[in-house]
């Protein structure tokens, strides 16, 4: 027990360290907690949803935005609980937005068969929605025009284009871990891009 306590400390004492180096201006002491906590991450968000690919790309998204919130980060604290939350508020919101738009119907009265279930869009302040979607549209459209080509390409065969991380590999006759890789560089600098856009980005 005791030496299972000193390793905490120990580890606890590794990310501050890391944690200051990246507050110093060291932005590359992050790989150090990216490496350390990475499969911990995947696999706390694995749990909450399936598809390896969205896996893949909520972990990055987690990293990131721990990177961008990094000042808020109060020592004392243990950084895997912080991220931990991070994760899963991540994964909450990707689910959420998944179901947003769309209400099914999917109850039957009688007299009705299973060909005549509906969906609808929930429109209920479409027209605020539209206004802001447009400006979001408009922002993020900017954003990836001024990526360098190689992270502009594999940002739009992934969102736009709905390819996964293998088809994206072949596709470009590059490896999966370089996918992966511009991936998360070309995300970071949207992220810190749409910065100044930040209040069309919040949460509805």
């Amino acid at each position: 027990m005791q030496d299972q306590n000193k390793k905490n400390i120990a580890s606890k004492e590794e990310d501050y360290r890391a944690i200051r180096q990246v507050l110093g201006g060291d932005n590359a002491a992050f790989e150090i907690l990216q490496k350390k906590y990475a499969k911990l991450i995947a696999a706390l968000i694995r749990r909450m949803v399936k598809n390896e690919d969205d896996v893949d790309d909520l972990t990055q998204e987690t990293f990131i935005k721990a990177f961008r919130a990094l000042r808020k980060f109060q020592f004392g604290f243990s950084f895997s609980a912080w991220i931990y939350r991070i994760a899963s508020n991540t994964c909450i919101d990707f689910l959420r937005k998944k179901r947003f738009t769309v209400i099914s119907l999917t109850k039957h009265t009688p007299g009705e068969t299973e060909d005549m279930e509906m969906e609808i869009v929930d429109d209920s302040h479409l027209p605020d929605v539209l206004v802001i979607n447009d400006e979001r549209r408009a922002a993020i459209r900017d954003a990836i025009s001024s990526l360098p080509d190689n992270y502009r390409r594999i940002i739009m065969l992934r969102h736009e284009k709905e390819l996964d991380y293998k088809e994206i590999s072949e596709m470009l006759d590059i490896p999966l871990g370089t996918v992966k890789a511009h991936l998360f560089r070309a995300r970071k600098i949207l992220y810190t891009t749409l910065k100044k856009h930040e209040y069309l980005f919040l949460s509805d």
